[in-house]
């Protein structure tokens, strides 16, 4: 049986902390796939984005073009996440 102390149990307080705050299941999958991708491709689909939107822009599509635009922050994101995927997933506890 475990004992309480500050919220925490004693078995919870033996673990190391990239044990106790390690990733469930689900996380970890998406991380194992995600970190697959080259980062470059999130760059390219940023700069895709931008440029779509530009374009649409041009022939007078102003609003599709700002839908195409409000893409390039997503990929922006996703490329940040995926970053910090491969520096410092799940992967540090779970090799």
């Amino acid at each position: 049986m475990t004992t309480q102390y500050m919220g925490r149990s004693t078995m919870d307080r033996n673990r190391s902390e990239p044990q106790r705050h390690s990733e469930g299941m689900v996380a970890r999958n998406i991380e194992e796939y995600t970190a697959e991708i080259p980062s470059d491709v999130f760059l390219m689909a940023a700069g895709s984005a931008v440029l779509g939107s530009l374009a649409l822009k041009v022939v007078g599509k102003d609003h599709l073009a700002l839908f195409v635009g409000q893409w390039v922050a997503p990929f922006l994101l996703l490329g940040v996440y995926n970053k910090i995927v491969k520096v410092a997933g799940s992967d540090r506890v779970h090799s």
